[in-house]
């Protein structure tokens, strides 16, 4: 018998893939509110406003906080600057709210709303809305970077392309990652139902893989060994910001039989654990991954954090 007559394994055994795949209620964390459908749901729910230009509707998982870390280290350059950020709970299908969706129809965290802007072809009082965490980090940095010191910008700008280039690149490769950590490991190592080995090992390996990527980056494979400070190098950018989260959640998920980080080995990866806590150094990083979360579920103000945080 070759290899394509084989029949693989089914799980559970006496599954049978249809011609057509029909929709039915998940089990696990999610099974509640997961669908093969885009839209509202419920009645109409409109999303509250603050007195800040910059509303931002999220919740503290990763692709939430690498945008309030970005937030947050602006707060401490621009003295100005101030944000609201409202709390979306995922886990209780807040993102299918009506007014969520007017803001983000693909019902993801995080969205922003910005009144701040002087775009003539909005309507009054109609804010411009980005949505998808890297659009996001990137609008911002476009807009802010102009109120900050040149040496404390987060976007390199268009004059240094090449930088600038790397920068976008690195975004975009945490962009295309996210999904394999979270969507692939974290679900089946701690949301699904059911304990799938393959499932499990498939995503650990691509998770260790990831991993690989970013330690030889840091580390200089590229360079002889000449080490990173940052992501792209002497510059520490919105990269650095969206990597971050993803990467400590992996150390995190849990209950299951075993942590994530000790299940995966991540202490071998040296230059990504350097990395980290050079991140988790500065104050901003630290106040950013705590807003949107059970103890800060909204952040109003500088003043919803002590003052030994700035």
């Amino acid at each position: 018998m070759s290899d394509a007559d084989e029949k693989p394994e089914a799980y559970p055994a006496d599954y049978v893939v249809p011609e057509v795949w029909t929709f039915e209620r998940q089990g696990g964390k999610f099974g509640g509110t997961n669908a093969p459908t885009a839209g509202a749901r419920g009645p109409p729910k409109p999303l509250p406003r603050g007195k800040h230009p910059l509303q931002l509707h999220s919740m503290g998982t990763p692709n939430g906080q690498k945008v309030t870390i970005l937030l947050e280290e602006y707060v401490d350059l621009i003295p100005a600057l101030e944000y609201d950020a409202w709390r979306v709970n995922i886990f209780d299908g807040d993102q299918f709210g009506s007014g969520f969706v007017d803001a983000n129809p693909n019902s993801k965290i995080p969205a922003l709303l910005d009144y701040g802007h002087d775009d003539s072809t909005l309507g009054k009082d109609e804010p411009i809305r980005v949505f998808e965490s890297g659009s996001v980090l990137v609008y911002l940095a476009e807009k802010l970077d102009a109120r900050v010191p040149p040496e404390s910008r987060f976007l390199p700008p268009a004059t240094k392309p090449a930088l600038r280039a790397e920068c976008l690149s690195w975004l975009m490769w945490q962009m295309s990652t996210g999904p394999t950590l979270g969507g692939a490991f974290g679900h089946f190592f701690r949301y699904a139902p059911a304990k799938i080995k393959y499932a499990i090992d498939r995503a650990a390996m691509e998770t260790k893989r990831i991993f690989d990527v970013l330690d030889g980056r840091l580390g200089g494979a590229d360079r002889g060994g000449e080490g990173r400070t940052w992501v792209c190098g002497d510059s520490y950018t919105v990269a650095d910001m969206a990597i971050y989260p993803w990467f400590v959640m992996m150390y995190m998920y849990g209950p299951n039989d075993v942590e994530s980080g000790i299940f995966l080995g991540l202490k071998e990866y040296e230059h990504v654990n350097a990395w980290m806590e050079r991140m988790k150094a500065r104050k901003a990083v630290r106040r950013g991954m705590q807003v949107n979360r059970a103890k800060m579920a909204e952040r109003h103000g500088r003043a919803d954090f002590k003052p030994e945080e700035y």
